[in-house]
């Protein structure tokens, strides 16, 4: 009865911080092309960004009946219960605990035309360090995998192992969409690894890029 309690007070928490907070948010967006992109060509979306920012993107995509993949863990089932009040679904698993159930799962859920969602350097990390669900089944449905990153100009970051970020009320918020990165059916282990590298300079390059605007502008 108390872990019930306490699981529908942390939930509750959860979802109107970010509701709340992500309302009041000043979004500007660099590449919906990108975004657009996908759908103009009769693709899937598999939606990438870094553990610490899940926020700020639950906030900005919701309503678009992502499904995410979300840890097996009490942390998992948290954000599993807020994710699906903003329009998400949740495919249980990790890279670490029910990895291949949760990959499979979200690869019918592709094949059912659903887009679908990775924190991808989580559950644990090592911190911006991606991990290869993403490309993998890309190989698989010819989906395109979408990276992006979240930016916010003032916020608050946690002594976590993601530096978890939560923006400050009416804080301005950069979000960088990528190209799209396609990887083709059956690709050679060396193809996948090719691919995995690419994806982790984008990445990369989206996180470095967007940090940076708000050392170089008025917050």
């Amino acid at each position: 009865m108390i872990d019930r309690l306490k699981l529908w007070l942390i939930s509750q928490i959860g979802y109107w911080a970010i509701r709340i907070l992500g309302r009041s948010v000043r979004w500007e967006v660099e590449g919906w092309e990108n975004h657009r992109s996908i759908a103009a060509a009769g693709k899937r979306a598999i939606y990438t960004c870094w553990h610490g920012r899940i926020f700020m993107a639950t906030y900005f995509w919701r309503e678009r009946g992502i499904v995410v993949m979300t840890s097996r863990n009490r942390d998992g089932e948290y954000i599993a219960r807020v994710i699906r009040r903003f329009g998400y679904g949740a495919a249980r698993g990790s890279s670490s605990r029910g990895g291949r159930r949760a990959l499979a799962e979200m690869i019918r859920q592709i094949e059912a035309d659903h887009d679908v969602g990775f924190t991808i350097d989580g559950p644990r990390g090592p911190r911006y360090v991606a991990k290869p669900g993403a490309v993998w089944i890309a190989s698989r449905t010819g989906s395109a995998v979408l990276p992006f990153h979240i930016s916010a100009a003032r916020k608050w970051v946690l002594s976590s192992w993601d530096e978890f970020q939560i923006p400050k009320p009416f804080s301005r918020a950069l979000v960088l969409i990528a190209p799209p990165i396609y990887v083709p059916a059956a690709a050679s282990e060396a193809v996948l690894e090719s691919t995995q590298a690419h994806l982790q300079r984008v990445l990369d390059e989206i996180r470095e890029r967007g940090d940076a605007r708000w050392q170089t502008q008025p917050v």
